[in-house]
């Protein structure tokens, strides 16, 4: 004899499977057809991106105590149609430029549900997409990006650089909703985006702000969203009216290759209207024409730089191994904004103080954040993270002289000592490997 939950649902029978959700064998038809196992696909893809908690301050940890009943919890009330999404907590983040931006950050079980939601719903719109958008896209990535843009910016004189100002703040519900049923019959599924769209957030103070625009940054749903309204508003409209421009999308941020800076303002002010006319507004400080100059390339003008996912593309010496010669070219390398973000993240790290840890304790640590740093900005112009490598080796020579007494009052002895040790093991840190020759001083 089964024991109903709450409600008239009677759970069905199961069978049991360590940490999965019960596997129905029987039982009572649910208005809407959502598979356990997407469910608990769902879980583990959340798990893996980890995350804060939300407004119940409930951890990943804690929602696993009792995974099993949460999951089905979660599944009963998506299938019945009955999961009501809880306010999403107001985080402010501050800007690289300045100011704060909200992030809404979901409970963990409001995570899972959205995971649910995106894992049927973007294999419908993502064979749409147009091979130009980056951002959020499985099988993309930035690098992509930064790739496609270099090799333009050799074919085009002028670049057309935009930024939406709060995109996931200002997309009209109405207009993003007609978009998702463009691309779906699924009742439950346009449901439940629905609901996330106009779910409360709560902000630091403990009040509730109701929301009629955007869908929150920070919603595992949220980048799909502005995905598909940004493929309407920009991707296909460009495609469709100006077939013959190059351009390259991440998310708000966006080119435009451009052979003459007549050009270029054309397409600035019919992109500012084509976004006034459906919600949005470029950011007047972000958007640019900048012409790409280089050894070939002259005049003076105003701008003749941009940054893009963390990389400046600008006018520098570039060896060319075909010809065996050196030539001023317009390229990307790590920017400083980028540099000074990761000297500030070691700053953080207090490592100058550490002196219970040992040389090789300090490289476990910092290893797998070097490593990354090295695969995304050392992709092109490595040569320009050689500022940050001198950085972490001075922060290496002022933890040797707190940690050992021979070396306290002697910088010229804590070099020696480190670079001994990188002569004995030049693959103890990440950036060692890189030749640092005489990076200590």
């Amino acid at each position: 004899m089964g024991v109903e939950r709450r409600g008239s649902v009677k759970p069905p029978r199961t069978v049991a499977q360590p940490g999965k959700p019960r596997e129905e064998v029987a039982g009572p038809a649910k208005p809407f057809n959502i598979s356990k196992h997407r469910v608990y696909e769902a879980y583990r893809l959340v798990k893996a991106n980890a995350g804060s908690a939300g407004v119940d301050k409930q951890s990943i940890a804690e929602y696993e105590e009792d995974l099993k009943d949460n999951l089905y919890k979660l599944w009963n009330r998506m299938s019945s149609g009955s999961y009501m999404p809880p306010p999403v907590k107001a985080v402010p983040i501050p800007k690289k430029s300045g100011g704060e931006r909200l992030l809404g950050v979901p409970t963990v079980n409001d995570r899972i549900a959205q995971m649910v939601v995106k894992l049927e719903f973007e294999p419908t719109v993502e064979p749409h997409f147009l091979p130009d958008s980056y951002g959020y896209r499985p099988g993309k990535s930035a690098l992509d990006a930064i790739g496609v843009t270099r090799k333009r910016c050799w074919n085009h004189d002028w670049v057309l650089e935009f930024d939406i100002k709060g995109l996931f703040d200002n997309i009209p519900h109405d207009l993003l909703m007609k978009a998702v049923e463009k691309h779906t019959d699924t009742a439950w599924i346009k449901l439940y985006i629905r609901r996330w769209l106009t779910a409360p957030m709560q902000m630091t103070d403990g009040t509730q702000q109701a929301r009629e625009r955007g869908t929150p940054q920070g919603g595992v749903i949220s980048p799909l969203l502005a995905n598909l309204y940004l493929h309407y508003v920009f991707d296909k409209w460009l495609q469709r009216h100006y077939p013959h421009i190059e351009w390259c999308r991440y998310a708000d941020d966006g080119l435009l290759h451009c052979n003459s800076e007549a050009q270029a303002r054309f397409l600035l002010k019919v992109i500012g209207e084509r976004f006034a006319q459906c919600g949005l507004e470029l950011h007047p400080r972000k958007t640019r024409i900048v012409y790409c100059k280089d050894g070939r390339r002259k005049g003076n003008y105003t701008h003749t730089s941009f940054d893009f996912l963390g990389y400046t593309f600008r006018r520098r010496g570039c060896w060319i191994a075909r010809q065996k010669r050196m030539i001023l070219g317009f390229t990307p390398a790590v920017s400083r904004d980028a540099q000074k973000a990761m000297r500030t993240r070691i700053r953080k790290t207090r490592l100058r103080s550490r002196t219970d840890l040992t040389l090789n304790e300090i490289a476990e640590r910092l290893n797998p954040v070097l490593s990354g740093w090295l695969s995304y900005y050392g992709r092109y112009y490595r040569s320009a993270l050689y500022a940050v490598w001198r950085h972490i080796n001075k922060t290496l020579v002022r933890w040797a002289m707190r940690k050992y007494k021979a070396l306290r009052f002697s910088k010229t002895r804590a070099i020696a000592f480190l670079e001994r040790c990188m002569r004995q093991s030049p693959g103890l840190f990440v950036h060692w490997r890189e030749g640092m020759k005489g990076a200590f001083a």
